[in-house]
């Protein structure tokens, strides 16, 4: 599996890859109905997919605010997608533990974007030996996310991916500066786009993230224009049912007719 993701960016020199899912695991049979749905399109469109889904949510707004199912549940649930239909899976960790805990179930560990300056957990998500998925704070700036890679590069680890998610503008909303992605890639890194997230409109007076979902289309194709190697996208039949982040997430059935766009751009442009 392993191999499998390092040859990503070169798989298909044509076309980038997708790391999508729900944002939180909130059951085995709606995980399964993601996964399915998303690993048939991208088999059609020839993208190479990793599924996504957070085992437990450690950083809410409120404290009534869902958080997981059970860490332990998540992620055999987690294990059993890639298991089953044979893709790389992925989920976020926040503490040194829950490095080497996740990594037995999971082939990529995603370090939340607040914390990727945590030397210590970079360390540990390095050590585990698992691709390090680094997600740029949104008050770091593109190039300084050098140092988060050198962290886990220290670690004896090279299998990174540096993910662009927005940058912080005023105290309710976040903008894409698509410089930072020719800028991370220039010092090696295989550069994501968060597609849903950097479209998060965080910090409101009810305690919810809001979003604008009707700018994923615009903000994918940026990305795609400006060379990410791949592209984050929450993705649910029913975001308004959503546990989490529903505010921002793209309708499941929206995805089909983006992707088919979005290919169209990676090969004119390639």
């Amino acid at each position: 599996m392993l191999d499998q993701i390092a040859r990503l960016k070169h798989l298909n020199s044509r076309n980038f890859f997708l790391i999508a899912g729900p944002c939180a695991i909130e059951g085995e049979d709606i995980a399964f109905e993601i996964a399915e749905q998303v690993h048939s399109l991208c088999g059609q469109f020839q993208i190479p997919y990793i599924f996504k889904g957070s085992y437990r949510k450690a950083n809410r707004s409120r404290l009534d605010s869902f958080t997981g199912i059970g860490d332990e549940k998540a992620l055999r649930i987690l294990k059993a997608i890639g298991e089953h239909f044979d893709i790389p899976v992925t989920t976020d960790i926040h503490s040194e533990p829950e490095a080497a805990m996740a990594a037995e179930y999971v082939d990529v560990l995603q370090i939340p974007a607040f914390l990727c300056r945590q030397t210590s957990l970079l360390t540990a998500a390095g050590q585990t030996g698992k691709v390090v998925n680094i997600k740029k704070g949104q008050f770091v700036s593109p190039e300084a996310m050098r140092f988060a890679m050198e962290k886990v590069l220290e670690a004896g680890n090279d299998k990174i991916f540096l993910t662009e998610r927005g940058t912080t503008f005023g105290y309710q909303d976040l903008v894409v500066d698509f410089r930072s992605i020719p800028a991370m890639r220039s010092f090696g890194a295989t550069v994501v786009l968060d597609c849903t997230h950097s479209l998060q409109q965080p910090n409101q007076s009810s305690g919810v993230t809001g979003g604008r979902p009707a700018l994923i289309e615009t903000i994918a194709r940026a990305g795609v224009a400006t060379g990410a190697d791949g592209l984050f996208i929450e993705t649910h039949p029913r975001p308004a049912e959503a546990k989490s982040d529903g505010a921002n997430m793209l309708p499941l059935d929206k995805l089909e007719p983006l992707l088919e766009r979005l290919v169209r751009i990676r090969e004119a442009i390639s």
